[in-house]
């Protein structure tokens, strides 16, 4: 006898028994052939199947008479059914359409709404570098987009694209979204009948990445893009300016939460995005999609506060309104850029009195004294220097060096001059200073440069 899973079999000459115990079914007899076996096995695992379902389902009546109906969760459906919208037919094909509307009365973090509107038709002139002069906000537009990959190229595609708008209502955002790349012409041809109204386009980053890569799109599905009819104010050039730094990083989020105060929840990380949106390609369940969403209308939202906030720093950078004196240092070193010392001037020296750290600070003081040099300022240039001069700092021997220059050919007063020169030796020596002594003790003791002898044929 042999015992097989706790069954006991009997052999007999030339055959071997099976017993089956209702679900099981064991080797049979060699006599069978390899179908015959196979179809006793599927027949098993059928009966086995047919009991499993039997028993979940008594179980699930016993379970409904004691704690009530199982309620089933909700299935994962099309963006269409997930997001209030329309499906927009245009001449190339179809797409999907969504709007959301910020009312006037509204916040975004510290921003008003209400606010946008009021903005000054000149706010972009200055940070635009005078191409874009007195235009409506309302003639403004706002862009962003979802794409699939980062890297750009001709295989990227803006499967979602954001546009947002001052109304009488509020700030409203169009969101044109392509349910699959067949619908990318259909959403381009959208884009372009709302940017029509439109005379200037506002982006974060846009310059190198939104608009180039739409232009690649509207050239592969051969249209003409709308873009060369509209300026284009690229804010994150602005904001680097203003905030480099004092903020780890100019990103939009980093940015909307440093100064407007916003934070947001639960929100997708942008490098997510491509792969969220290929999964929707493959199974068509938009539920991953709607956070998506959110983000764009949020990036669109935060572009367009900043723009009532980073702009005006340019526009009126005497009275630019900053709690961090750090902040005002981009925008005067813009200005002296721009040779508008005078007004640098005064916004380096407010960025003191408000408090730098110290390596901005000793900064600040150098570019400021010489500032006041070019001015003709001279009194006020050599007092900075010294001053300079007082502590170990990164600028101490320039600024010995900028002395030293002042003394020997405005005052004349080259004992002085060879004072600083040796006093910066001390703190670091250099071949430009050794030289520069070395002229100055000729001049002490009145003797003649020696100049090499002219050997002549």
């Amino acid at each position: 006898m042999e015992k097989v899973r706790g069954k006991q079999y009997r052999e007999e000459p030339g055959e071997v028994e099976v017993e089956t115990q209702k679900s099981l079914v064991y080797w049979t007899s060699g006599d069978l052939d390899l179908r015959e076996q196979l179809e006793e096995l599927r027949a098993a695992i059928d009966r086995a199947s047919a009991r499993a379902d039997a028993r979940v389902q008594r179980e699930s009546g016993y379970f409904e008479k004691v704690v009530g109906p199982k309620i089933e969760p909700p299935r994962p459906g099309r963006v269409e059914d997930l997001i209030a919208g329309e499906i927009v037919e245009t001449a190339s094909g179809k797409h999907f359409e969504t709007t959301k509307l910020y009312p006037r009365h509204q916040r975004h973090g510290s921003y008003e709404i209400s606010a946008l509107e009021e903005l000054p038709h000149d706010l972009l002139d200055a940070l635009s570098d005078g191409a874009i002069g007195k235009v409506h906000p309302r003639k403004w537009a706002f862009l962003d987009t979802e794409t699939t990959g980062l890297a750009g190229g001709s295989g990227t595609c803006a499967f979602l694209i954001g546009l947002g708008s001052i109304e009488d209502e509020g700030f409203l955002v169009r969101q044109f979204f392509m349910r699959d790349h067949a619908e990318e012409a259909s959403a381009l041809d959208a884009l372009t009948k709302h940017l029509a109204r439109f005379e200037v386009l506002v982006t974060y980053n846009g310059k190198s990445y939104d608009q180039p890569l739409l232009e690649t799109r509207y050239t592969m599905c051969r249209k003409r893009h709308p873009f060369s009819k509209m300026e284009h104010l690229d804010l994150l050039y602005g904001a680097r300016r203003l905030f480099k730094l004092r903020l780890e990083n100019c990103r939009l989020v980093n940015l909307e939460t440093q100064i407007l105060g916003v934070e947001r929840h639960g929100d997708i990380p942008g490098e997510m995005i491509p792969y969220v949106y290929f999964e929707y390609l493959r199974t068509k369940r938009g539920h991953r999609l709607v956070p998506v969403f959110e983000h764009n209308v949020l990036d669109i939202v935060s572009l367009a506060c900043l723009t009532g906030v980073i702009p005006e720093a340019f526009r009126d950078p005497e009275n630019a309104r900053a709690r961090h004196g750090i902040d005002l240092l981009g925008l005067a070193r813009w200005l002296q850029v721009s040779g508008r010392l005078e007004e640098a001037h005064k916004l380096m020296r407010r960025a003191v009195d408000m408090g730098l750290p110290d390596a901005q600070l000793f900064r600040t003081l150098f570019e400021t004294g010489g500032i006041e040099k070019k001015l003709g300022w001279l009194d006020a240039s050599v007092a900075t220097f010294e001053d300079l001069t007082a502590s170990r700092n990164a600028y101490q021997v320039k600024a010995y060096e900028e002395l030293a220059k002042h003394y020997e050919h405005k005052t004349r007063n080259n004992a002085l001059a060879l004072e600083c020169v040796v006093a910066a030796r001390c703190i670091e020596d250099s071949e430009a200073l050794a030289a520069r002594q070395l002229r100055l003790e000729r001049k002490a003791t009145g003797k003649p440069k020696q100049r090499g002898l002219s050997l002549g044929a």
